[in-house]
């Protein structure tokens, strides 16, 4: 029997992104459900009942466990079910599962809202806040860095391509906007490029709303 569609919750901003990939990546038929957040989409109270944090992206899969639908929000959470789901981009052996985990926790709690407040106080914030543009921008140098460390002697973050590289790709693809040099980081850079390359990538960053 042929794979429902999935039901995903997306704006193109790297969250929506790194969920876009993945599905690409695993090859799931979904259809879009756009939430235009600068309308506030994301307050309606449908949406609200999916996502509860008020929140993009977020899934509804009709073919959940027990064959029952199941509605996810987070996209950490979102990767990790869409692995166990297909068996793809996600170990199954326990020390594999929690080196990627490590990772992905990295990027959703640190690399993700480190760099998105670098966006926000160097390119959205109504006034200049020169305190909150430094900490911020060198606090996302710092997790660079981190990463560029880890990669040494690396092709992929957790070894093998994962979840933890599709989850931290789309943030790092605007390094411009959060002021850093991507020379300083030559792991990163050949990371990058190299993630670049992937079809499922490439289509995953579309922004395109159907």
């Amino acid at each position: 029997m042929a794979q429902k569609p999935i039901d995903f919750y997306f704006w193109p901003t790297p969250n929506g992104h790194k969920i876009r990939i993945m599905l690409e990546e695993c090859g799931l038929p979904y259809r879009i459900k756009p939430v235009d957040i600068n309308k506030g989409d994301q307050f309606k109270p449908r949406f609200l009942a999916i996502s509860p944090n008020n929140k993009m992206p977020a899934i509804v899969d009709p073919d959940g466990p027990g064959k029952e639908p199941i509605s996810i929000f987070e996209s950490g959470a979102i990767l990790q079910y869409l692995g166990r789901k297909t068996g793809k981009l996600y170990p199954k052996d326990e020390r594999g599962r929690v080196l990627v985990d490590q990772w992905l926790f990295w990027q959703v709690g640190g690399l993700g809202p480190m760099a998105g407040q670098a966006h926000h106080f160097r390119h959205y914030a109504p006034k200049k806040v020169a305190y909150g543009i430094e900490r911020y921008t060198k606090e996302v140098t710092r997790l660079y860095g981190v990463l560029d460390k880890r990669l040494k002697g690396r092709s992929y973050i957790a070894d093998d391509y994962s979840i933890a590289d599709i989850a931290s790709y789309p943030w790092m693809v605007h390094w411009q906007r959060q002021g850093q040099n991507i020379d300083d980081f030559p792991r990163v850079k050949a990371w990058l490029a190299r993630l670049a390359e992937r079809e499922a990538v490439q289509r995953g960053l579309s922004s395109a709303l159907a």
